[in-house]
């Protein structure tokens, strides 16, 4: 071991294992830095991958190459797709995840993945010489030369830990806090600041009455999070729901004085989308009751994860509210609730492709960046990984737009907009929904990843026939006539108007209430059609079916975005010194000249920047 490599990166979490395995797969000398060899891609909190928009994200991350898809559906035991009441361009995937398998196969994927050595040690040092990156030393005093290094050291930058009045430092409950780096950091002019998140109390399920709980069952159809992987391997198991009542609230009203986040013992902002329970009896006063989920947290352990009941009150105050519902009147508990406060760097002195504009070389992914959320660790993971190698060759960065991906959306927001919370990802944040469904990832990425050197080759073919599939299918419901005695009586038995003449196949699917499923027990010849995949003919006959559906609205929202692009193709980094420009609004002077935007796209989407202030450096670039 010379302890040189291409890239190195420090921290096992999610953003790490997808920085790794990227770098490693695309052909860079890797090395994963981690405090626990046992602890690799832990679940700090929900053992659960996916969720609104979240789980789009995870598809894309699959598309792109990386590993989270792949080990969701190998550990997955429940699964669901939620927003099915509402269109497919929300559609999103969640998966509840066996805890310790889901570690053990991600360790499993690092073991095998060739070029990418493991190091267990602690980084103390940055090492920087004229602004640009060396690598580090680490607290037992090994240096490690890179040619790039990605930090993603999550929550253990000062962790510091809280439950009721006492503080313990930590990254993690029962593992110890990262001192002295954060500092190495920003004494070379990077910006640091405090976040805070939490994790609800753990229970003993056999000590839990389900009689008095709704069971919420997983769903058993072909759906799964990998374009490539096998379907869900493991048994499935419910998870179930119930609701606090006025008496837990009057417990957890009593025990508000004594709350870190109401006794300004934290002063860091928490994530707003993922409130604590005494912080819902605050926002929602007149609330009686708020839902709880619980959910196993693996099929051989008996501890389950309530969700919904996040909260840094003394433990005492916790397990008595708990006892005051009925399903719980019993419950014993594995540990409390806790909140943990933990440094991270402003992203806004990142480029788009996660490199900081300060050191050469240092590249930042995950809850460092002010992020929350497994899926957008990873996602920044997978882009830090690949923009590194590319670092290392002298390569042109991947760059997503907002319009090729959620991933691209985060990446976007975070570098121009900042973040004055920790950063959750929505559907709500990207314009362009209909474009970034979930079942498209591959269509948008694939051929992308493949060209980088990080799909394989297994991949790219199973996408150029599931597309060849898809088109097959498209091409036999444009060409196919129906006659209205072949499907007048399955029209009327649905409510749908009955036809007067013959009518293609793709006119009958554009309608309202009618799918390929009905449609097919009618028409042999289109059974067969969608029949003759011989692998996933279910997602392939529902991928060509929203692409019919939704034809129009594909294309409007595909020729706003390039419009957009124009904006895009407008370079302007290095162009203006905006200090100078006094026809632009004070705030749009200060923030352009911190921020310095690459394209006039991205200035155009930074808060406070008017479309006014657009028009004024339009016409300078015409000038």
């Amino acid at each position: 071991m010379n302890f040189k490599y291409d890239i190195l990166i420090i921290g096992g979490g999610h953003a790490g294992c997808e920085a790794a395995t990227a770098a490693a797969n695309m052909g860079a000398n890797t090395c994963l830095l981690t405090m626990d060899m046992n602890k690799i891609a832990q679940m700090s909190c929900n053992p659960a991958i996916g969720g609104i928009a979240k789980g789009q994200i995870v598809r894309e991350i699959d598309a792109l190459g990386g590993q989270m898809g792949l080990v969701t559906d190998a550990t997955a035991i429940q699964f669901r797709m939620l927003n099915r009441s509402k269109g497919p361009a929300v559609w999103s995937p969640r998966a509840q995840c066996d805890r310790e398998k889901f570690i053990l196969e991600w360790k499993r994927k690092l073991d095998h993945t060739d070029k990418l050595d493991i190091f267990q040690d602690q980084a103390e040092e940055l090492l920087v010489k004229n602004n640009r990156v060396l690598g580090i030393r680490t607290i037992w005093g090994v240096e490690i030369y890179a040619g790039a290094v990605i930090v993603a050291a999550g929550t253990f930058l000062n962790g510091l830990m809280h439950i009721g009045h006492r503080q313990v430092e930590g990254g993690r409950c029962a593992e110890p806090a990262v001192h002295k780096f954060t500092e190495s950091i920003t004494k070379h002019g990077i910006v640091v600041a405090r976040m805070k998140t939490g994790t609800p109390v753990r229970i003993d399920k056999r000590s839990v009455d389900f009689d008095k709980m709704e069971e919420q069952p997983g769903e058993k159809d072909f759906h799964q999070f990998s374009f490539i992987g096998k379907h869900r391997p493991l048994p499935q198991l419910p998870c179930w729901t119930c609701n606090t009542n006025e008496k837990a609230h009057e417990v957890l009203r009593k025990g508000i004085p004594d709350s870190p986040l109401f006794n300004g013992q934290i002063q860091s902002t928490g994530p707003r989308y993922c409130p604590s329970i005494e912080t819902k009896l605050e926002i929602f006063p007149d609330k009686t009751s708020h839902p709880l989920f619980l959910e196993p947290e693996g099929i051989d352990t008996n501890e389950m994860y309530l969700n919904g009941f996040s909260s840094s009150m003394p433990w005492e105050i916790q397990l008595e509210a708990i006892h005051k519902i009925p399903a719980l009147r019993n419950a014993k508990i594995y540990r409390p609730g806790y909140a943990i406060e933990y440094d991270y760097f402003d992203p806004t002195l990142l480029k788009p492709s996660l490199e900081s504009k300060i050191i050469k070389g240092l590249f930042f992914a995950g809850q460092v960046n002010g992020t929350t959320g497994y899926e957008e660790a990873g996602g920044q993971g997978l882009v830090a990984g690949i923009n590194a190698v590319a670092f290392c060759g002298n390569k042109e960065p991947l760059i997503m737009k907002r319009d090729e991906s959620y991933i691209g959306v985060l990446i976007d927001d975070l570098t121009t907009k900042g973040v004055d919370e920790p950063y959750r990802m929505f559907t709500s944040r990207a314009e362009y929904r209909i474009l970034l469904r979930q079942d498209d990832a591959d269509a948008r990425l694939t051929e992308k990843a493949y060209r980088l050197g990080i799909a394989t080759r297994e991949r790219y073919d199973n996408w150029q026939k599931k597309k060849q599939r898809m088109n097959d299918i498209i091409g036999f419901c444009e060409t196919t006539a129906v006659k209205p005695t072949e499907i007048n009586g399955y029209l009327e038995s649905i409510g749908n108007s009955p036809l007067h003449a013959s009518a293609k196949i793709i006119d009958l699917i554009a309608r309202p209430g009618i799918n390929f499923n009905g449609l097919s027990e009618q028409l042999p010849t289109l059974k067969e059609t969608l029949e003759a995949s011989q692998d996933r003919k279910e997602e392939i006959a529902e991928a060509a079916e929203i692409k019919i559906k939704y034809k129009g609205y594909i294309q409007r929202e595909r020729n706003f975005a390039e419009k957009m692009h124009r904006l895009e193709d407008i370079k302007i980094k290095g162009h203006f010194n905006y200090e100078k420009i006094h026809d632009l609004s004070t705030e749009c002077r200060q923030k352009l000249q911190r921020i310095q935007p690459e394209t006039l796209a991205q200035a155009s989407r930074i808060p406070g920047v008017s479309p006014s202030d657009i028009n004024v450096l339009l016409v300078l670039m015409g000038r």
